[in-house]
């Protein structure tokens, strides 16, 4: 780049970013719980993820995408779980292991009571964590609360290139940085000591600093342990490699943290067990599978919670894809999850059950299911759930 667009992008990265790194000046315990929230922007397809294949109903609605029933004889058929539901079998190599050693559980009929089916409002609203109102505080992240009612053991970091609404408004300085690529530096010294300079003797020359080291760092330490768990060997998939690149963090400095993936809006051409939502389902299950295991025996002080900000309507359209629906599927992995079962409220998947004759009905609303969870991983009181998530009413689930 030259010189005036390295200018622009430099005060850009240190104005915008809130990389001020107080949170790495100590070390948590080493016992203490972890927890990654994996945020599926564009509303995945649940109901081609955990198959509800004891319902007749799933495939009337769905000639072209519906997955078989389970089938010993067909590769292609769901992976049955109990007698109502089953797995796609994409995930069966990655997913499938998990919840065999219950470390994997699933909460259907999961969501928020926004009913705008709007991508970007719903997003906001599930990451601001509030109740509905007439007032939103765009300034003000459900993740961001949770820092600030837990203490500095908890130092929490946004796995992206922005840090997200979740963690805005936070007590302390929250660090971001995207793994989805390699980790490199982004300046050379030579433009690192301009960017230094520029802002040397402002409020913002600690941030800039900062800003600048931890790629640095994070390069250095992440190199070397993809060459040591790799051995040579390229990544299978993108997001196998940013999950490895993320536990490496999460197990040795940081404890609370945000990654999103996107790609999940599938109007057109959605496919079953091909096609862009399976290899997506595929991708993301290996991704949680590397995570699990690059956390070695921290994964067990673990928790990831997956969620989206909507599910897709029941039935398909037109298109053979599925279009903006309400309630969806949650899930929750961990080394000491109660796993091995479909979690929260249910009913039966009956089109006298859909929500507006389209979509699942919300019966675990996700401020009282994530209240209830950090509830049981940090002891948090009724006044601290209060906090973290208004109004909300925390359900326990006893996951872990």
């Amino acid at each position: 780049m030259n010189r005036r667009e390295f200018l622009l992008a430099a005060a850009g990265a240190a104005a915008a970013s809130t990389l001020s790194f107080s949170s790495r000046l100590f070390a948590a315990p080493a016992s203490s719980p972890r927890f990654l929230l994996v945020f599926l922007r564009g509303g995945y397809d649940c109901n081609n993820l955990l198959v509800p294949c004891g319902s007749d109903f799933y495939y009337a609605s769905r000639p072209t995408l519906a997955i078989a029933r389970p089938d010993p004889g067909n590769p292609d058929s769901a992976v049955a779980l109990d007698t109502g539901w089953g797995l796609n079998p994409v995930v069966r190599e990655s997913l499938l292991p998990l919840w065999q050693k219950k470390q994997l559980a699933f909460i259907p009929f999961a969501g928020t009571n926004d009913l705008t089916r709007s991508h970007f409002e719903t997003q906001d609203h599930i990451e601001r964590g509030e109740p509905l109102g007439p007032v939103a505080n765009y300034r003000s992240g459900f993740l961001a609360r949770l820092s600030g009612v837990l203490d500095k053991a908890t130092p929490a970091i946004a796995f992206t290139n922005n840090l997200p609404l979740s963690f805005q408004g936070a007590r302390r300085d929250i660090p971001n940085i995207s793994l989805k690529g390699d980790p490199k530096a982004h300046f050379d010294e030579r433009q690192a000591a301009i960017l230094a300079g520029m802002y040397k003797g402002t409020p913002l020359a600690q941030a800039s600093a900062d800003g600048l080291t931890l790629p640095k760092t994070v390069s250095a330490d992440l190199r070397n342990e993809m060459i040591a768990a790799s051995r040579g060997a390229p990544s299978a998939h993108n997001f196998a490699a940013e999950t490895r690149r993320i536990a490496t963090l999460m197990r040795d400095q940081y404890r609370l943290g945000f990654v999103d993936v996107g790609g999940w809006d599938t109007h057109v051409n959605q496919g079953s067990t091909r096609g862009g939502l399976a290899y997506n389902l595929k991708n993301l299950g290996e991704g949680l599978a590397a995570y699990a295991d690059a956390m070695g025996d921290d994964w067990n002080d673990t928790a990831v919670v997956v969620l989206s900000e909507f599910g897709r309507t029941f039935r398909e359209n037109g298109d053979r894809g599925t279009d903006h629906g309400h309630g969806t599927v949650h899930w929750v992995l961990g080394g000491k999850v109660a796993g091995g079962r479909i979690a929260g409220e249910q009913l039966a998947v009956t089109q006298p059950n859909l929500f507006q004759n389209r979509d699942y009905p919300v019966l675990n609303d996700y401020r009282a299911v994530l209240g209830g969870l950090f509830a049981r991983l940090w002891g948090l009181n009724a006044s601290q759930l209060q906090t973290v998530f208004p109004q909300a009413k925390p359900k326990d689930l006893r996951l872990v």
